[in-house]
């Protein structure tokens, strides 16, 4: 499918620095993965997968300070 669209300036100046220093990716190839990104839902599995390796971390979450709960006395 081709399709002309409209980009702002400063969005056309990001999308071709992007390029220049990227110069394996083509245009096309940006707004596809730019696209798939955007429109096709993510697999929940992976945030599963992500949250297993939690648990197997070599620190324990606990032993952090900023993850302790401390209660207010009133």
């Amino acid at each position: 499918m081709r399709r002309t669209i409209y980009l702002p300036d400063e969005l056309g100046r990001l999308v071709e620095e992007y390029l220049r220093e990227h110069p394996d990716v083509t245009l096309s190839a940006l707004v596809r993965e730019a696209l798939e990104q955007k429109l096709i839902p993510r697999d929940p599995r992976a945030i599963l997968k992500l949250a297993g390796l939690v648990t197997q971390a070599s620190t324990s979450a606990c032993d952090r300070a900023e993850d302790q709960f401390t209660r207010r006395e009133r």
